[in-house]
Formats: structure tokens, C-alpha cells, sequence
């Protein structure tokens, strides 16, 4: 019986360390976008690194994701004033998906992550990149 509870007990334990694996910083980024949002409210990624990003676009219309520069955000509306403030940016089009590649800032911290297509901003569409040491 106690040989059975500590197989059970391992068993478990490799379940809620398997589900928590993928919740690091890592060199990929698969990004699903839809109408108005992005499928995680924080992608993690390691500071300075190349990282390789598979963007799918399943909404009706372009988006676009937006990293913005240290300490920097976007106001009330995303525009034109914001346009000196990207880090990086990557446009898709609708059913389109892509494969892209960035270097990650080199300072840890949250920059903020959002899509440039006009009004998408102020309907919600924004996300977080955690950059780790």
C-alpha cells in the first residue's frame, strides 16, 4: 500500500512540475492573436537573447505586436507620438502566420506590449513581456 501512495504522490508531482515548464523565460514565443487580444497577458523571455517568435494572426483583421521601450508605455490611445517609443514591432495579417526572430532588451523588466492598429489599443489589446536576467 505504501508503495502505492508513493508512486501516486510522484506521479503528481510530475504533473504540477510538467504544467509549470513552460512558464519561464524562454528563446521561443508562440503568440496566437484574435480580435482585440493576444492569447497570454505575459510572455517571458531571457534578457539579450535571440528569440524566435511564431505569430499567428486568427482574427478578421491585421494586428500588430508592439514591444515598447524601457519604462516607456503608451498614453490613453496608441499613435503616431508612440512611434519613436518601439523597441520592436511585427505586423500580421489576418490568417497569416509568421515566423520571426528579435534580440530581447538587455535590461530586466516589464515593457509593455500592445497592437498599433488603430483603436485596437483602447479595445483591450495589449500584453506584457517579462525580460529576466
Amino acid at each position: 500500500m505504501k508503495k502505492l501512495q508513493i508512486l501516486a504522490l510522484l506521479t503528481l508531482l510530475t504533473l504540477m512540475l510538467t504544467s509549470c515548464g513552460n512558464s519561464g523565460p524562454s528563446t521561443k514565443l508562440n503568440v496566437t492573436m484574435t480580435d482585440f487580444k493576444y492569447d497570454s497577458m505575459n510572455y517571458s523571455v531571457p534578457a539579450g537573447q535571440e528569440i524566435t517568435m511564431k505569430i499567428k494572426n486568427e482574427g478578421a483583421v491585421e494586428h500588430e505586436f508592439v514591444i515598447m521601450k524601457p519604462g516607456l508605455t503608451v498614453g490613453e490611445n496608441f499613435g503616431p507620438e508612440d512611434e519613436d517609443n518601439i523597441y520592436w514591432e511585427v505586423e500580421v495579417a489576418p490568417g497569416e502566420t509568421k515566423t520571426v526572430t528579435f534580440t530581447a532588451p538587455g535590461d530586466a523588466g516589464d515593457y509593455q506590449v500592445v497592437c498599433g492598429t488603430e483603436g485596437h489599443f483602447m479595445a483591450g489589446m495589449q500584453s506584457n513581456l517579462t525580460v529576466v536576467k
